[in-house]
């Protein structure tokens, strides 16, 4: 049995990824965040939308306290400072991700109940997966070209998939050496990471080609620009071509769907894995009599 089709524990809950779909919510705790651009840095406002998620039926939520795009330095102390109370509002709640790149952000971060270091980074810094190592957290490694917080224009590819999966598999070698445990990693494409809406739609239609190297997969996909561009839409337009792309994803072997509506994607999310005949129907009346 593959990595993608085994039952693992994560945060104390079990998930078998043969017929099981995982909805991550986001929360983030900045002020330059790409989609909330600040909505929930405020410590009360992010446990508000912790609550939120949870009631809508998010299984995991991501806590970022530094984005991934170009924008000013934040110190390790001060990172920490944003996630950490985050990580207590949630943790009983549902399984807590953090997004960071800092190996000692990730240390404390599982120390306080983090079942998931989400490193968008793809292990640049390698001390990343000996932070994981030993731990019971999942790992995901991501794919991207440049240092998170920096510019790298017009990305270049002569076979995007490709040069996506092999860096994916490198990297998990990478991780697998220090210890890390298969069990533990979740692999992520990194849509628009470094990355043109071509790119995107490319990774996204051969994404059987990152699936099948044997790990759950994460798409990070929810309003992005690579959606944005293809439909016309901007970016608080973008839920139903979300929507789709998320069904897309699963279909096409994605098992960890990272969101910001969380309620409407709960809802297509479950819809499919019925559709799939891996879940029942909540009720049963329709011409039942």
């Amino acid at each position: 049995m593959s990595e993608t089709s085994g039952v693992r524990v994560i945060g104390g809950r079990t998930y078998d990824f043969s017929r099981r779909v995982v909805v991550m919510a986001i929360v983030n705790r900045t002020p330059d965040s790409f989609h909330d651009r600040g909505r929930t840095f405020a410590l009360e406002k992010a446990t508000e939308a912790v609550q939120a998620a949870a009631d809508d039926g998010a299984d995991w939520i991501d806590i970022g306290g530094v984005p991934f795009a170009p924008g000013p330095e934040v110190s390790a102390a001060e990172e920490l400072e944003r996630v950490l109370p985050v990580v207590e509002a949630a943790r009983d709640r549902a399984v807590v991700s953090v997004d960071t790149f800092r190996p000692e952000v990730a240390r404390e971060v599982i120390k306080e109940g983090a079942g998931v270091i989400n490193d968008t980074s793809g292990l640049r810094d390698p001390a990343m997966a000996d932070a994981v190592a030993g731990t019971d957290a999942q790992l995901v490694i991501t794919h991207s070209l440049a240092a998170p917080r920096t510019l790298h224009p017009r990305p270049e590819y002569g076979d995007v998939t490709a040069e996506v999966a092999a860096f994916l598999r490198e990297r998990v070698e990478l991780a697998l050496s220090r210890g890390v445990r298969p069990d533990q990693i979740i692999i992520d494409p990194g849509h628009d990471l470094n990355k043109n809406t071509l790119h995107s739609l490319a990774i996204t239609r051969r994404l059987e080609e990152i699936t099948s190297i044997g790990y759950p997969t994460l798409a990070a996909l929810s309003n992005k620009d690579f959606i944005g561009e293809t439909l016309g839409r901007p970016q608080h337009e973008r839920l139903a071509g979300t929507l789709a792309t998320v069904v897309f994803c699963i279909l096409h072997g994605a098992r960890i769907m990272r969101v910001h509506d969380v309620r409407a994607a709960v809802d297509a999310v479950r819809m499919t894995e019925a559709m799939l005949g891996w879940r029942e129907p909540a009720y049963l009346r329709h011409n039942m009599d």
